[in-house]
């Protein structure tokens, strides 16, 4: 019943967004896609999710500083929550803005006749150029720092980790992607595979494993790898500002930002931040104030972005 309440509410929510009969494009797909793009979206987040955590579990690349149980659910709790916030004030989400727009003809793909899987190819490396230089700026501007450090606070760096978001993060993030959705006027179909990617990418290089080294060094020259992006978890400020793609790879090394290995190595780096890193800190209730909170316990005030 509650499923088909759900349905029934996207179909809603589906037949506002849509324009009258007859105008517009791929109506059908669009249709199928808001119908079903959550479900789409879970599986491939539990499959992922489930698989990088057995990865870890029989290969460690190194030792958890504290219980795993405790931190899943602190740093799971999160996305609960975002999950709930997220649907109930953009209920359709990146997908529903490019439905919007390919229906109603808006943004720069909507008036070119290319072929549609240049448009999804374009509109991938676009849509994460976006968020590379999102990252960028979520650490360089002392407010949004506030923000993102939740992500950076975390003691441990494991498949949880890249899950681990503020749920202001989250929807200031979604109303970037939106815009960005807007202007492209990318299809649904991009959206949504874009969309899987990022989320498990996420996943994938914030996971406690070890890829090969010969694999890691050809696997990095296209996508940020487990080593490469552990690197930007470091507790120095110099590594933190480092390594900001979470899928391309490439934007680090032609922004300048990319950094091979940690100074300390994988097994003996510190991840987190250093006035965070008191047990109290990682609570649930914690991690939802911390954008406000001004110091810890015999820390220094915030942060380096702040003096």
């Amino acid at each position: 019943m509650f499923l088909e309440k759900r349905a029934g509410y996207r179909w809603c929510l589906y037949i506002v967004l849509s324009p009258p009969k007859g105008i517009g494009r791929n109506l059908g797909m669009q249709n199928f896609i808001i119908m079903h793009e959550a479900q789409i979206r879970v599986c491939v987040f539990v499959g992922i999710f489930a698989a990088i955590a057995f990865w870890e579990l029989i290969a460690p690349r190194r030792f958890l500083q504290v219980s795993k149980i405790v931190r899943w659910a602190n740093n799971l709790g999160i996305v609960v929550i975002n999950t709930i916030i997220l649907r109930l004030l953009f209920p359709t989400a990146a997908v529903g803005a490019a439905i919007f727009a390919t229906s109603y003809n808006f943004g720069i793909f909507n008036f070119v006749l290319w072929p549609i899987w240049i448009e999804v190819l374009f509109s991938l490396i676009v849509l994460d150029l976006l968020i590379y230089a999102q990252h960028v700026m979520f650490h360089a501007f002392p407010t949004l720092w506030r923000v993102h450090r939740i992500h950076h606070a975390d003691v441990d760096f494991d498949v949880s980790t890249g899950v681990r978001f503020h749920p202001i993060e989250i929807l200031l993030s979604m109303m970037i992607k939106m815009a960005a959705i807007g202007v492209l006027g990318a299809a649904p179909l991009a959206v949504i595979i874009f969309e899987v990617l990022l989320n498990g990418t996420s996943m994938f290089n914030h996971g406690n494993i070890k890829l090969p080294q010969l694999a890691d060094k050809w696997v990095r020259f296209v996508l940020v790898t487990p080593d490469m992006h552990r690197v930007h978890h470091s507790v120095i400020a110099e590594e933190t500002d480092r390594n900001f793609g979470f899928n391309l790879s490439c934007w680090d090394r032609i922004f300048g930002t990319y950094k091979a290995q940690p100074d300390a190595g994988h097994r003996n780096m510190a991840v987190g931040l250093e006035q965070f890193r008191e047990p109290r800190m990682q609570s649930l209730w914690k991690l939802i104030l911390m954008p406000i909170l001004n110091e810890n316990r015999g820390s220094p005030k915030i942060d380096r972005r702040e003096k």
